[in-house]
């Protein structure tokens, strides 16, 4: 199979998938067109700063410098930091992943690249705020606080248990990547 084919076959058997939909029921297929037109804008809106910023953040912030913050012995300001960066992090989850990748790159500790994730994805500084005047200021406060030592135990117990030669390759692929 060519392998430019064989790369992005799933995306071509969907494309098939939709326009055979598409042609069976055609409100159905104008539908799918428009949600996946609309997601494919919102990417595009997020991903391009998002890049440039870590552009900026792989040429500005050298390695070793992550590295004593962000790394293996940085401990609890390690910690602190890795959810300073999340929760004040704005954009969808699919835009951590780009920015671990990075944080890969530049020594910053398994433990740590979890917690900035699972910073991101539910105490974001943003959320807070309309949680707070959705939901009220008690239900926000207990989820936030309830959240923090979740997200802090799981990173903790997960880069304790995955086994040193996953994580080697997990670095590995990171580097590849960027």
């Amino acid at each position: 199979m060519i392998p430019i084919l064989k790369r992005y076959r799933a995306f071509l058997i969907v494309l098939l998938a939709v326009l055979i939909l598409t042609f069976i029921n055609k409100s159905l297929g104008k539908e799918i067109i428009g949600i996946t037109s609309f997601s494919l804008k919102e990417m595009l809106q997020v991903i391009p700063p998002i890049f440039l910023l870590l552009g900026l953040l792989d040429v500005w912030v050298p390695k070793e410098t992550m590295t004593k913050f962000m790394g293996e012995g940085s401990g609890l300001k390690g910690i602190l930091l890795a959810m300073f960066i999340g929760s004040a992090a704005a954009g969808p989850l699919y835009g951590a992943f780009p920015v671990a990748a990075v944080f890969m790159k530049k020594g910053v500790s398994l433990k740590n690249i979890l917690i900035f994730i699972g910073a991101w994805s539910t105490t974001k500084i943003p959320l807070i705020l309309f949680e707070i005047t959705s939901l009220g200021p008690k239900f926000a406060l207990t989820r936030f606080l309830i959240n923090i030592p979740g997200i802090i135990i799981i990173a903790t117990i997960l880069s304790k248990i995955v086994p040193q030669d996953e994580i080697n390759e997990i670095y590995k692929k990171a580097q590849e990547s960027i």
